[in-house]
């Protein structure tokens, strides 16, 4: 099976890969989805409200506090996207779900509450179809308890190996796998279950190792607007559209705070073991990101050294550099990143990952 969560580009650099093909699937395969989300009152206002969703027991406090719950009730189809997007690190080579055979709420999901997702193979059809197979799928999700409160079995095509779009920035076009043991995708619990698996630990890190990161991220004038609202950002150019076409030819623009962000969340598939961000330096702005471009990232491990106040942990000097579509280079940024060691203690196997 290719449960490996890297491929190698031409240039001896790892790209992250995502998603299982058809043929490294097996009856009765179970799958940890990590990591779990959880979810506040927040986000049950925001989807009921986004869509007019006229049920006031998710969103009127005091309606809710006399139905039996005493407390809103989550959005069922919140848990519905969450349990689907916390699985696509395992099934994101899926072409489409056909159809769902069931989606039953099991129990109750309230603001507060951290949901996970579990999937269990259960049938396989090769139906002839030259480039999917069917995959039958029952996803689960279960609370910060082990309760279950969502089953969903549904029926997907998944892509064979080799076989539909390649899941790669568009300047890469080959790939060569990569089967070692530290960048394995998933790891087998006492039970067998395999669990999902986010970043690499100190140890498995070399100096002069480059990762392209993946997916790329598409940047909207929505977003950008609302980004310079919640960081209290008045300048016109990030969210007054009349200033706008009235002074600057109507192009608006995104902060660079944000664009940064953006930049260093995408790194975080491979540097997710961090224990803390220990600070940016030689932070360039090369290039403006405009409303619509796609940024993608890489880093490269600089240097290496373990800590001398916390023998459990190491550090990590990382150059990140950031590009737009058209491959022109618009961010770079050296960085410090504290991060746990595989043969220390940790906060992954008490939490389940």
């Amino acid at each position: 099976m290719s449960l490996y969560a890297y491929a190698q580009t031409p240039e001896g650099h790892f790209l992250e890969r995502t998603g299982l093909d058809f043929e490294d699937f097996q009856v009765g395969q179970r799958f940890a989805h990590r990591p779990g989300v959880t979810l506040s009152q927040q986000d049950n206002v925001t989807e009921s409200l986004d869509t007019l969703n006229a049920a006031m027991l998710h969103y009127d406090s005091h309606y809710a506090a006399q139905t039996s719950w005493k407390t809103p009730l989550m959005v069922s189809t919140v848990t519905l996207q969450a349990l689907l997007g916390m699985s696509s690190k395992t099934f994101a080579r899926r072409k489409r779900i056909e159809r769902f055979a069931s989606i039953a709420m099991t129990a109750p999901v309230l603001g507060g509450d951290t949901l996970y997702a579990m999937s269990e193979i259960v049938a396989l059809h090769d139906d002839g179809a030259p480039d999917t197979g069917r995959v039958t799928v029952l996803c689960q999700g279960l609370n910060q308890k082990g309760e279950v409160v969502a089953k969903l079995t549904y029926n997907a095509r998944v892509w064979r190996r080799g076989l539909g779009p390649l899941f790669a920035p568009a300047h890469l076009r080959e790939l060569i796998p990569v089967k070692e043991e530290r960048f394995l995708s998933h790891h087998p619990d006492d039970t067998g279950c395999l669990v999902e698996q986010t970043g690499l630990f100190f140890e498995q890190f070399d100096a002069g190792e480059t990762f392209v990161h993946w997916p790329c991220r598409t940047l909207t004038a929505q977003e950008g607007m609302v980004r310079a609202w919640r960081s209290l950002e008045m300048g016109p150019q990030y969210q007054d559209h009349a200033w706008l076409a009235h002074d600057a030819g109507g192009e608006q623009s995104l902060t660079q705070a944000w664009v940064i962000g953006v930049a260093t969340a995408l790194t975080t598939r491979t540097f997710g073991r961090v224990v803390a961000n220990l600070g940016w330096h030689d932070v360039e702005l090369h290039h403006d990101v405009a409303v619509g471009d796609t940024v993608r990232s890489e880093s490269t491990v600089l240097e290496k050294r373990l800590s001398r106040s916390r023998p459990n942990e190491g550090i990590l000097t990382v150059r990140t550099q950031a590009f737009d579509q058209h491959r022109r280079p618009v961010l770079s940024y050296v960085r410090n990143l504290l991060l746990y060691k595989k043969s220390a203690p940790s906060p992954y196997a008490a939490a389940g990952y």
